[in-house]
């Protein structure tokens, strides 16, 4: 993992088209600006999780059903 340090006001960018900027800092919280291009999917992590966990789930079920269903 990379750290960096940054003040209200500057940017990080990353792969030459995504660029973060810190917004505002308020106590222990961070308010970041994300600029990319719209084919770039941009999740808070706890929402990608949620995602993955129920694409997992899906996988699980709906391909084992069908497997089932083929072998008959």
């Amino acid at each position: 993992m990379l750290a960096l340090t940054r003040k209200k006001g500057e940017a990080i960018v990353i792969n030459n088209n995504i660029e973060l900027t810190v917004l505002e800092i308020k106590g222990d919280q961070v308010k970041i600006g994300i600029t990319a291009p719209k084919e770039v999917p941009i999740y808070r992590k706890e929402v990608y999780v949620q995602i993955q966990e129920a694409n997992k789930e899906a996988m699980n079920t709906d391909g084992l059903d069908a497997l089932k269903k083929l072998l008959g």
